[in-house]
């Protein structure tokens, strides 16, 4: 028996808790649902930790189940065709299994030849999980497969592969060509290819010379709008007998500059202390804790670049975003020395995903360590 769920705090900060926890993207929902149930794939783009994976499991939980199957793969880890495969089969399979029965065993059976599913039981849920062996020399096969018995379901599918640019530094064949070659046969599975670098999933969906091209909706997510936040973290907080002023609200707003997962860090952690009117103090002292618990790793980054790049990435949190990063007034202010040297250093940080463009402007990707950095000195 599947244990029951218990919200302990409605902030999540690790998995989707349902509607009741999940803030506005009203739009954004509407936009996915009507490609999806419009034969339309999607290319959903956002920074990391705005929402994107959360919005895909509130977009599946909002569409009847009568309707489609819905599979969700996060192919961050994978490295390699193979790789990418046992993970897109044992999502499928795992799904399937859900209403589990000797005929959805026997048929998934004599459907993959290529593989040795086997089945376990998650110890905490209870929930039939598979896992799969391929056979080597079968990965392209066995994914043609898995495509289609998907097109061969009752329902139509929707498939969200997360991170999807990680096939982009697949080294042992051409991930993209391959993967286009079967699902433009498609016509009852339909796809969200989402990624969290928008350089890269632009390359793949929008150059003329890549297999992708054109062949999805574009879609980008940014941070969810401070009118429609309040009154969410309002309704929870007042929930718990606490309160926020919108002037306070704000306050949090801009000094995260409503970065969801940050956002909803600082919302859990409020809601945890329990203070009953939250004030600036307040989340002072919330934040202060906070920093101090992640300092060692943040001494840890400091180490791991050079001190060229740490003078640059600190000049940026001081600013909280900078664009004209060449200019004499910002090299001089931070004493950061040639354009050029300062040009490569943004590289590199942007490269390590220690700072993030956003429309030419730069800031701290992990907004808790760009306030720690700029409080250092």
């Amino acid at each position: 028996m599947a244990k029951k769920q218990v919200i302990t705090n409605p902030f999540s900060v690790v998995s989707y808790l349902g509607k009741e926890y999940f803030c506005d993207r009203e739009s954004e929902s509407a936009k996915l649902i009507g490609a999806l149930q419009n034969g339309r794939n999607i290319t959903l783009i956002s920074p990391r930790k705005i929402g994107k994976t959360g919005l895909i499991h509130h977009v599946f939980g909002s569409i009847s189940p009568q309707e489609a199957y819905f599979f969700y793969v996060d192919i961050y880890a994978t490295r390699c065709l193979e790789e990418f495969t046992k993970t897109l089969a044992e999502a499928v399979l795992s799904q399937q299994l859900r209403s589990f029965s000797a005929r959805v065993w026997k048929e998934i059976a004599r459907f993959f030849t290529s593989l040795r599913p086997t089945i376990t039981a998650d110890p905490i849920t209870g929930i039939p999980q598979c896992t799969v062996d391929i056979q080597p020399q079968t990965e392209e096969l066995t994914l043609q497969q898995l495509f289609l018995y998907l097109e061969k379901a009752s329902l139509p599918c929707y498939v969200a592969i997360d991170e999807f640019q990680a096939i982009a530094d697949y080294s042992d064949c051409n991930m993209e060509a391959m993967l286009r070659s079967h699902i433009q046969k498609l016509t009852n599975v339909h796809f969200i290819f989402a990624g969290s670098k928008k350089h890269i999933m632009m390359q793949m969906f929008a150059s003329p010379n890549r297999p992708f091209f054109q062949s999805t909706q574009m879609m980008y997510i940014t941070t969810i709008d401070e009118a429609s936040y309040y009154p969410f973290a309002l309704r929870h907080l007042s929930g718990h007998k606490q309160s926020i002023s919108e002037n306070t609200f704000h306050e949090l707003y801009t000094l995260l500059s409503g970065h969801t997962w940050y956002m909803q860090f600082m919302l859990n952690r409020l809601y945890q202390d329990g203070t009953k009117e939250i004030d600036h103090l307040t989340i002072m002292r919330v934040l202060h804790t906070l920093l101090q618990e992640n300092a060692p790793s943040y001494q840890t980054y400091c180490q791991l670049i050079t001190p060229k790049q740490l003078a640059v990435l600190q000049a940026i949190a001081h600013e909280k975003t900078v664009k004209l990063y060449n200019s004499n007034e910002f090299l001089s202010k931070y004493n950061l020395g040639a354009a050029s040297s300062v040009s490569s250093a943004i590289q590199a940080l942007t490269d390590k995903e220690l700072l993030f463009e956003e429309n030419g402007e730069y800031s701290v990707y992990d907004r808790f360590f760009g306030i720690w950095l700029a409080d250092r000195h």
